[in-house]
């Protein structure tokens, strides 16, 4: 018997490779504001509906490599956190990596994501 999942989830963030693509409003709404497990997440990621991150930087971005729980922001500024089948590759910034992915691949559509850390 596995434990329910909890109606929200506190995920740890570290800083990714493209943070500074992004205003520091943008880093300050996603360490404090809830955003919601989006009912078109599936194995590849969780999308995340929510305050839109705003980018400091125009453009695009050259396909980088991508690990489990990058948390990639595409142009509509909603996060979405790379799952077990991720791909490997991606064009979009990512502004940090979340820690522990596990309990967000058990999360249902609705439930409540808060970020946490880094300390700045």
């Amino acid at each position: 018997v596995t434990p329910p999942v909890p109606a929200e989830l506190r995920l740890t963030l570290r800083l990714g490779p493209r943070h500074d693509w992004f205003t520091p409003a943008a880093l300050d709404l996603l360490l404090t504001t809830p955003y919601a497990v989006s009912p078109v997440s599936n194995r590849v990621g969780a999308r995340l509906a929510g305050a839109a991150l705003p980018r400091a930087v125009a453009g695009e971005l050259p396909s980088e490599g991508l690990v489990l729980g990058a948390v990639q922001v595409p142009a509509d500024g909603q996060p979405l956190i790379f799952l077990a089948d991720h791909p490997t590759t991606g064009g979009y910034p990512v502004i940090g990596v979340v820690d522990d992915v596990t309990p967000l691949a058990q999360a249902r559509p609705g439930t409540t994501v808060r970020f946490h850390g880094p300390q700045r």
